[in-house]
């Protein structure tokens, strides 16, 4: 008897998930992309589709709502892809009005420290980028929160032009940054202090 259960191992099952929403297929009703989800469905999976989304799926699904229901469903699917579609355009509007500023400021008299701040916004890894400006340039570099409670990389020397470059040449973690959303700022250090 065991040896039997050992002859015929398991196969692990395959499941499929939907390429926009992440979801089995099965479960894009739930996402707040469901109409892009069906469109991916059709055009990838049509036999799925026809399982889950053809009429006679659907109206044995509806069959057994109520008129209230279904009018319900459609009005909240509705609303939640218009929603999802706000909210995607709100957040490609704050990273395009977002800026990297570069400052270089001055330390001691002829030292300088480079601070660049606001590039999360873009989605770069400051730890990586710092650790990637330090490799190129040769300096210290570190992840620091500014007096505005925000993280900057701070790195060690006058390497404001030259980060501007980098960054304008998209190489290595900065390819995601616009060179049109990067300021260079100079601050010098007042007296007094």
């Amino acid at each position: 008897m065991a040896s039997e259960s050992q002859s015929e191992p398991i196969r692990p099952i395959q499941v499929l998930y939907c390429q926009v929403c992440t979801f089995p297929p099965e479960y894009c009703e739930f996402g707040s992309s469901f109409t892009r989800c069906k469109e991916w469905l059709k055009e990838s999976h049509p036999t799925l589709y026809d399982k889950y989304y053809s009429d006679e799926a659907l109206q044995s699904k509806l069959g057994t709502l109520s008129l209230e229901a279904q009018a319900k469903l459609e009005k909240d699917t509705a609303e939640k892809e218009a929603k999802a579609e706000k909210k995607a355009d709100a957040a490609l509007k704050k990273k395009m009005a977002s800026q990297v500023s570069i400052k270089r400021m001055e330390r001691n008299k002829r030292k300088f420290v480079t601070a660049i701040h606001g590039l999360e916004a873009f989605d770069v890894e400051l730890k990586k980028a710092s650790k990637f400006l330090a490799q190129k340039f040769a300096t210290g570099a570190s992840v620091t929160k500014n007096a505005q409670g925000q993280d900057e990389i701070v790195v060690q020397g006058d390497v404001a032009e030259d980060v501007l470059e980098l960054i304008e040449s998209a190489t290595g973690v900065f390819k995601s940054v616009p060179s049109a959303n990067v300021v260079i700022v100079e601050e010098k250090k007042k007296k007094g202090e």
